[in-house]
């Protein structure tokens, strides 16, 4: 059996990409050419000035660096970690044809680093106006937007349900990318704009749906998603069987278990999500980590760079395979998995060949955890109690103004992506939330609501 201590597991998930010494942060910055009409800017959602925030680092102005950057993305330490850079900015690099592209994610990770390190205030609240929003939902959209209105000069409370508000930042993505303590730096931005950030608060539990609207001018709905549904299979009640949401914020709080020492474990699934709980499990210490997705490597929706990661950690990858029922021992405890084998038929609404069983092809692979990562589910209950417009979930909005079928209620992130409607990324989150923010804006001075 493997040994591992509490500290060793503590050590494994710590930040795995190391951060550019000043040396390398200036070297690398002087490669950019700087430029006009830059692909790069247009490559990010949010339009980060690219070549000015990489100029300033470096002339050694690193303030005005980690500006450039923050002010168009509220985010932009977690993004540098996390964006799937060689997708987008890194990826319209114009070196890219001839040598590599700069290490533009590299480089907004050494500015954020410094403004965060040397604990500056990068923005001052607006002259106050009068007039107040809602934010539901404290994650990167809802933090998005708070920041820009609050700029506005607008009064703007946060309801999140979480302990600590951050979202997916603060919970869902794993600490060996992106430690709890930036996106705590993120939110500590936008209280010291003299927003209001109410945790532990659930809007329709603690706070009634019809006191929001009477007494909010707006509210932004930002409220994410909720837990991984079931995989509607036997012996998903079993001791062994985790939702993979759960999981994954469970270690990222500290949490930090030896259960997985030497285990087998299985995650159902191949999205980002499903990645980072069988990357977890390994620095937990299981034995073997297998990922099992119906469909094939083509159709998975995992970045790049995570896949390569997951297969570096030594995660195996079983494609065409669903499960068909969770097997345990006397005493209720996962002792292994039945699966199936599928093939790939016509394409379904989303465009991905549609996954089909293959009879006969039953086999039992021996498990002892099992990490469900097909999804996640919407928080219906509150979409309906605020009577808006739905499809299964994913709010309907003006895809200019994020307006939604209520003109009080704006709404962005993942409550609206789905069906066609994006890519669910955290800079994509937090585009939306800055352009919900500016409709406000516009739309209660056009009426005469703000001064």
């Amino acid at each position: 059996m493997q040994r591992i201590s509490t500290t060793d597991l503590e050590l494994n998930f710590q930040e795995v990409e190391q951060a550019l010494t000043n040396q390398e942060a200036l070297e690398e910055s002087n490669r950019c050419l700087y430029c006009y009409d830059a692909p790069c800017i247009k490559a990010c959602p949010t339009g980060i000035d690219i070549p000015t925030f990489i100029k300033k680092i470096s002339s050694g102005n690193l303030l005005g660096s980690a500006k450039t950057i923050m002010s168009s993305n509220p985010v932009g330490a977690s993004c540098a970690r996390v964006c799937p850079t060689e997708e987008l900015c890194e990826g319209a690099c114009v070196l890219n044809h001839s040598t590599k592209p700069i290490m533009i994610g590299n480089l907004q990770r050494y500015a954020t680093d410094w403004a965060i390190k040397n604990e500056q205030t990068l923005f001052e609240p607006g002259t106050p106006n009068g007039k107040s929003v809602a934010v539901v939902g404290g994650g990167p959209a809802g933090l998005s937007a708070a920041r820009e209105l609050a700029r506005f000069g607008y009064e703007v409370t946060i309801f999140e349900a979480g302990e600590k508000a951050g979202g997916l930042n603060t919970y869902g993505i794993v600490s060996f990318r992106l430690p709890q303590s930036i996106s705590y730096w993120e939110v500590e931005q936008v209280e010291k704009l003299n927003v209001t950030i109410k945790t532990k608060t659930k809007v329709g539990k603690d706070v009634s749906v019809k006191d929001l609207v009477k007494d909010f001018d707006c509210i932004v709905l930002a409220i994410g998603m909720a837990h991984v549904p079931d995989l509607g299979i036997e012996g998903e009640d079993l001791e062994g069987v985790y939702d993979a949401i759960e999981f994954v914020k469970e270690t990222k709080s500290g949490i930090v278990s030896k259960d997985f020492v030497g285990k087998r474990a299985v995650v159902i699934g191949a999205g980002n999500t499903a990645i980072d709980g069988a990357t977890c499990s390994v620095r937990l210490g299981a034995e073997n980590v297998k990922i099992l997705y119906r469909r094939t490597e083509e159709e998975m929706t995992a970045y790049d760079f995570e896949y390569e990661f997951a297969k570096q950690d030594g995660v195996e990858f079983r494609w065409l395979t669903a499960p068909k029922k969770i097997i345990g021992d006397e005493h209720g405890k996962v002792i292994g998995i039945e699966c199936i084998k599928m093939n790939l038929g016509e394409p379904d609404k989303d465009g991905r060949r549609r996954p089909y069983p293959v009879e006969g092809s039953e086999y039992v692979i021996p498990v002892d955890a099992v990490i469900k990562a097909i999804g996640q589910t919407r928080h219906l209950e509150l979409i309906k109690a605020l009577e808006l417009q739905h499809e299964s979930g994913v709010v309907q909005v003006n895809k200019e103004t994020y307006q939604t079928s209520n003109p009080k209620i704006y709404a962005c992130g993942d409550v609206v992506f789905g069906k066609g409607n994006g890519d669910a990324m955290v800079v994509t989150a937090a585009q939306q939330g800055k352009l919900a923010a500016y409709n406000i804006h516009q739309h209660l001075t056009a009426s005469g609501l703000a001064q």
